[in-house]
């Protein structure tokens, strides 16, 4: 015959056990899903995911390691709801291994899928950019340059305005001259011609 208080004592480790495993489903969360790298340029990349809903989740936390390399990169945001961050400063044609975990009030959950992912090499960027392309740096070089020559055709404009102007008034005072000339001209010419005789002829001698 089993003893009262030996009953008791396994009822309240029972107890205790139900409870333990209920606030533990509670806080148990799922590793997080569709876990993408995107934007990957040289020394960057973003790393995207979802959750399931109604998961607790107030944060995550991300591991960044070079494959074939202990070295590792750990991030972690609370009090946030993104589903996106960013990886900064990697190596160029480097292979990256990222996993990432959700966080909630409880804990931690189990870290998602690898993903392998390959940043490229600055050659390789460069000769895939489209030639329709255009980055905000080229832009600000463009219109640095419509402005140079904005100006050197003003310039230039200018200088021909000056010279026509020139020319003008140096045709005005020329024109102005020519009359004046013409009349001192034709006053030489009277002066220096042999003096008519009122009765005409040749003056004769007398034998």
């Amino acid at each position: 015959m089993a003893r009262p208080g030996s009953s008791a004592a396994v009822l309240l480790l029972l107890l205790g056990f139900l409870s333990v495993s209920s606030v533990n489903a509670d806080t148990l969360l799922s590793a997080p899903l569709n876990v993408t790298i995107r934007e990957i340029e040289v020394n960057s990349a973003v790393v995207t995911w979802e959750i399931l809903e109604g998961d607790p989740v107030i944060g995550f936390a991300i591991t960044q390691q070079k494959k074939d390399v202990r070295m590792l990169r750990f991030i972690q945001e609370v009090n946030t709801t993104t589903r996106s961050c960013a990886l900064w400063d990697l190596d160029e044609d480097t292979e990256y291994i990222v996993h990432v975990q959700s966080i909630s009030m409880g804990g931690s959950s189990p870290p998602s899928e690898p993903v392998l992912f390959r940043t490229p090499k600055e050659s390789e960027k460069m000769a895939s950019k489209s030639p329709d392309e255009v980055t905000m740096e080229e832009v600000g070089q463009a219109a640095q340059l419509r402005a140079g020559e904005l100006i050197i055709i003003v310039v230039v404009l200018i200088m021909w305005a000056g010279v026509i102007a020139l020319f003008c008034r140096q045709y005005d005072i020329i024109k102005d001259n020519e009359p004046n000339n013409n009349k001192d001209k034709a006053k030489n010419s009277s002066e220096c011609s042999t003096p008519e005789h009122p009765q005409g002829g040749l003056l004769r001698s007398n034998v």
